[in-house]
């Protein structure tokens, strides 16, 4: 066997209840009770999502993503707090210290999740369960908070195997064993199974991974495409996919914004847009960034999201940019239905001084840079566009 055929070693680092367990920190008060941290319920006719919800409060049937609405009737009794996102992403950046400790190869996932990929770092730091205990003490005892980690030679194993203890768990599978370990797990466990997969797996009596992994790769091809060719591989725990380290550089910048209540009315819809592109366009300024890849996230009255995305041919940290390519989004996914949220997200980076060198997108605006100076030194909002100023009780636009 030749060191390019040797088993990797790949760690799927995964926090614990990530947000609720730093505000439990910070505030001992609240360990042992049903935190959730999110929008603010308002006595259960509140808006927005479930950020986190500590464990406590899962058991009664509270989780991340679910309208907060639903989380307040099925734990009114449960301690609601907003999310300190500057809070979180400090301590996101001590976790990811703490991993580049142990691997010069290292993919954050999410702000509480990342792979590694330590197989060059077994010699001189031990196997991988060493590695991953030492990762876990050392995220205790610098941080106060627990993680669980999965030990594995593929991606999809490891992040699974992160998930089966927690909290505070580890599990290691053993290479060759992948198979037998992803046997009787449910099919919703691989990654490309949703809702919709997973019943068109069901029809074929499909509902577990074990069944997945035997199936006739030809025949579920034809049934559900190239992918069902792609599940069976995953099934059988057969993934070559590489841990890409990406220096800790910014995947995205964008915002929300979910409405105190539904609405249709299509100025408000373009105010919102608009603010929102602004402000996307503000800090990608700040940060030095311009896009290539702009995504709009809706949401309807029905709970139902989709994105869209376009790219551009130049990159761009325009807010005028983000704006008409954000408004040919939306007028290609609105159906005159009421809406909840509306999101801008930018991706696709390039920092302006390679643009400098090698790219001839436009350059920034006058009205841009003015209102940069102007945010900087009296505040953010102090110089806004006309159409964003609401009008008085009966004035016309």
């Amino acid at each position: 066997m030749t060191p390019q055929d040797e088993p990797r070693t790949i760690l799927h680092v995964d926090m614990d209840a990530f947000y609720a367990a730093i505000e439990e920190r910070d505030r001992p008060e609240l360990r042992g009770k049903a935190v959730i941290v999110g929008a603010d319920p308002k006595g259960g006719h509140g808006r927005g999502v479930v950020s986190t919800a500590s464990y406590e409060a899962r058991r009664f049937g509270v989780s991340s993503a679910m309208p907060i609405s639903t989380a307040y009737r099925l734990c009114p009794k449960g301690i609601y707090l907003p999310v300190d996102m500057e809070k979180y992403v400090a301590v996101s950046h001590e976790i990811m210290a703490i991993l580049r400790r142990a691997s010069d190869v290292v993919e954050p996932v999410s702000i509480d999740e990342a792979f590694l990929d330590v197989t060059r770092s077994e010699r001189a730091l031990g196997s991988g369960r060493e590695i991953a205990l030492r990762i876990k003490e050392d995220i205790r005892r610098e941080t106060a908070l627990t993680a669980s980690v999965g030990v594995a030679s593929a991606k999809l194993v490891a992040k699974i195997a992160s998930d089966m203890k927690k909290p505070d768990g580890l599990v290691i599978v053993a290479p060759g064993t992948e198979a037998a370990f992803l046997a009787p797990l449910p099919v919703r466990r691989l990654w490309g199974v949703g809702p919709k997969m997973e019943a068109s797996l069901a029809k074929l009596g499909i509902t577990t991974i074990g069944a997945l992994a035997a199936a006739e790769p030809e025949s579920l091809g034809r049934r559900l495409g190239t992918h069902g060719h792609d599940l069976v591989a995953l099934a059988q725990g057969l993934d070559d996919r590489a841990v890409t380290a990406d220096g800790g550089e910014t995947k995205s910048v964008g915002q929300e914004h979910t409405y105190d209540e539904d609405t249709a009315d299509p100025a408000r819809l373009r105010r919102t847009l608009l603010t929102l592109s602004d402000g996307v366009g503000a800090r990608l300024r700040h940060h030095g960034l311009r896009a290539r890849t702009i995504t709009l996230k809706y949401r309807d009255e029905r709970f139902h999201t989709v994105t869209r995305a376009e790219t551009l041919g130049a990159p761009t940290d325009s807010g005028d940019v983000v704006f008409r390519v954000a408004s040919r989004l939306f007028a290609g996914v609105h159906e005159g239905r009421r809406v909840r949220l509306l999101g801008i997200y930018t991706s696709g980076f390039r920092p302006k001084e390679q643009l400098a060198l090698f790219d001839e997108g436009p350059i920034t605006s006058a009205a841009d840079r003015l209102r940069d100076t102007v945010s900087e030194r009296f505040g953010a909002g102090t110089l806004t566009r006309a159409s964003l100023v609401a009008p008085r009780k009966g004035e016309r636009r």
